[in-house]
């Protein structure tokens, strides 16, 4: 469960919180971005989210309720590789863009992952496996929980975050031409959670190409690093 948000006023600024439970994870700093990573038995740390050095962001929350139409089929694309070769500038936001808009693209049997990605422009890419994506070019801003956008509250999860859709749609929808890093750490803050509990809240100002992340909620302490 996770909230993803980018607001483009005069400053584009994108906001992450990584809510997990029960998975090892870790903040990577390296001269290509600053990367969380998951530890996967078979793979090792991967780096499933972050920013990096050319600006792009990368955000992957869980669609609730599942929809087996992103089980694996066949020969589709898998969100989580399509993910990684962005963050790790194995391609770019344009040709995840061009994959996910002509072919169908998969998760995990079981899981339906969505992708929430923006490059440095603020130009904004929400992929669905098994029901789609949409592209939005460079909003006002966007949020993703952890609902589908083409489904809406038509189907109804405990954990389908649209109360944290609301709250952060709703602070984006009221915030000034300044918005910046301050408040959309302030929208990360009213967005977590403890239940599953939000263990890295990101900020990148993709103008000055910095990024901001605190661990578990600690609010007090945050770090930066240049890209």
């Amino acid at each position: 469960m996770c909230t993803s948000f980018v607001s483009n006023r005069k400053k584009t600024i994108i906001g992450w919180n990584l809510d997990l439970m029960g998975m090892e994870y870790r903040v990577r700093e390296a001269d290509e971005g600053v990367f969380i990573e998951i530890s996967d038995p078979t793979e090792g740390w991967m780096p499933l989210f972050g920013a990096n050095r050319r600006g792009d962001f990368v955000g992957m929350p869980t669609c609730w309720p599942f929809d087996d139409r992103s089980d694996p089929k066949g020969d589709e694309s898998n969100i989580i590789l399509l993910d990684i070769d962005l963050l790790t500038q194995k391609k770019t936001f344009e040709e995840i863009r061009r994959v996910a808009g002509t072919a169908p693209v998969c998760s995990v049997p079981g899981v339906t992952y969505m992708g929430a990605l923006s490059d440095k422009n603020g130009n904004v890419l929400h992929i669905i496996p098994g029901q789609g994506c949409k592209y939005y070019e460079k909003p006002a801003y966007a949020v993703l929980t952890n609902f589908s956008p083409f489904k809406g509250n038509s189907e109804q999860h405990p954990w389908m975050g649209w109360d944290r859709y609301h709250i952060a749609e709703g602070m984006l929808q009221n915030a000034s031409d300044d918005f910046d890093v301050r408040e959309a750490f302030e929208i990360l803050k009213a967005a977590s959670q403890t239940a599953c509990p939000t263990v890295v809240s990101m900020v990148l100002d993709a103008a000055d190409m910095k990024v901001y992340w605190c661990m578990e909620r600690d609010w007090e302490h945050i770090r930066i690093k240049a890209l």
